[in-house]
């Protein structure tokens, strides 16, 4: 194969296809397409945990949410093909996805433009069985044909682990801004969040910082908190990565309520919402350090 035909992975491309000049004799007609999208973006950030069971997607979803009612143009791609939560999360799990002009629309969530596996399925029951070739070209698609248009925050919900779907979209996304790292307190999660903090760190993606989830839970009757693993273990782990700690969030029934119902907690009364917050203004004080001090 010569130089003018290959693909930009063999050509270690960044992913710069608008600046690059061998675009026109490129191959991978995907890729330009996907950086002719993500340049619309401004910020590109994964949510990854490494397992599962750590409220990834919840976070996620509520993260979306929150930088929309800030007033940011958010996008949310549920980027789990086997086992995609985002639109029960969202209460859109009865919306499906539709062409148009400018290519695969979102489907609209308290104003957050959302695609994921679980909106092009027959039914709610429906299990998609593929390999890892097969879902690293529906993640490239999902970039590619979908209409994403200008965005401010582009949020993309990964899978448990560190293999395929993970690999595929740091290698497809160009500029990402960083990844979040979800656990919880208990060993197990914290064992599979450090993979994830090293995976992050070996393919160059800056990391940053760990959220704790459930990390205690407060008593319905007196209010005290009751700490079902022990607190601050996600803190000592990123302190030991070398990574911030973004703050603790409290195992919260509430949250669990409105998820059933399909809804966010950003935005309503809930214990989880304060702790939340908080540490969404730390990511865009990372990301926008103008409006540090600004944020509320």
């Amino acid at each position: 194969m010569n130089e003018s035909s290959a693909t930009p992975k063999e050509k270690n491309c960044d992913r710069r296809c608008d600046s690059c000049p061998e675009r026109s004799s490129c191959s991978d007609s995907g890729a330009i397409k996907i950086a002719s999208r993500m340049s619309r973006i401004k910020h590109k950030i994964l949510v990854g945990s490494g397992k599962g069971g750590t409220g990834k997607s919840t976070i996620a979803a509520n993260l979306a949410v929150t930088l929309k009612r800030r007033g940011y143009r958010v996008g949310l791609l549920d980027a789990d093909i086997t086992g995609p939560d985002i639109p029960k999360l969202l209460g859109i799990e009865d919306i499906h996805l539709h062409s148009g002009p400018e290519g695969i629309e979102p489907a609209d969530a308290e104003g957050v433009k959302v695609v994921s596996m679980a909106l092009l399925l027959e039914s709610k029951n429906s299990a998609v069985v593929w390999r890892g070739p097969m879902k690293a070209a529906a993640i490239k698609q999902f970039l590619s044909d979908v209409n994403w248009g200008d965005l401010d925050f582009f949020i993309v919900d990964l899978p448990p682990g560190t293999s395929d779907e993970p690999l595929s979209l740091v290698q497809l996304i160009p500029d990402l801004s960083g990844a979040l790292v979800v656990t919880t307190p208990q060993g197990v999660a914290l064992l599979d969040s450090r993979k994830a903090v090293t995976m992050f760190q070996d393919m160059g993606v800056p990391v940053l910082g760990m959220i704790e989830n459930m990390s205690w839970l407060s008593c319905p009757r007196c209010g005290e908190k009751i700490e079902i693993f022990r607190r601050g273990n996600g803190e000592a782990a990123a302190k030991e990565l070398g990574v911030d700690f973004l703050g603790a969030i409290p195992m919260d029934p509430e949250v669990g309520s409105l998820a059933e119902q399909g809804l966010a907690f950003a935005g309503r009364e809930t214990k989880a919402q304060e702790a939340f917050d908080a540490i969404v203004s730390k990511v865009l004080e990372k990301l926008l350090p103008h409006l540090q001090g600004t944020e509320n």
